[in-house]
């Protein structure tokens, strides 16, 4: 890692939010591509407390991992106290079941970074690599004048 970019190695693993953790996702590693452009890879087995009575993740427990995945893209991205300040637009499809105990893997993307703004994806994927689930989303930026 360049020392021109963030040191997220604190935020491996729940992300900094302990319901990652708590259904069923981590975060095991995180860069920058050769465009200055963040990523992270992780895990994603599902817990109980992330399925219906039914065993089937429910979509919205798709988009707390989504969201998180490419707002820690985006955060790997940028140097200094510059940092994600907010989603501003989280789109999210689900076209798999992803089912209780199975494992998935997880990754985010930064698409485009701007001065304001910051536009990533995020995918789910089953052991076959098929895709689960996937977003796109708008992150406003916090950069601190010097």
């Amino acid at each position: 890692m360049s020392d021109t970019y963030k040191n997220m190695d604190r935020w491996l693993g729940d992300g900094g939010m302990p319901i990652i953790e708590a259904v069923g996702g981590s975060f095991d590693a995180y860069g920058v591509d050769g465009e200055d452009l963040g990523w992270v890879e992780g895990a994603f087995v599902p817990t109980a407390m992330a399925c219906n009575p039914h065993g089937i993740v429910q979509a919205g427990v798709h988009s707390v991992l989504l969201d998180a995945a490419i707002n820690f893209a985006i955060n790997s991205a940028l140097s200094g106290k510059d940092r994600t300040k907010a989603t501003l637009e989280l789109k999210i499809e689900t076209m798999r079941a992803a089912l209780l105990g199975e494992t998935y893997a997880l990754r985010g993307d930064v698409v485009r970074m701007a001065r304001q703004v910051a536009y990533g994806e995020g995918v789910v994927r089953d052991a076959a690599g098929e895709i689960v689930s996937r977003a796109t989303a708008t992150f406003l930026l916090h950069r601190p004048t010097a």
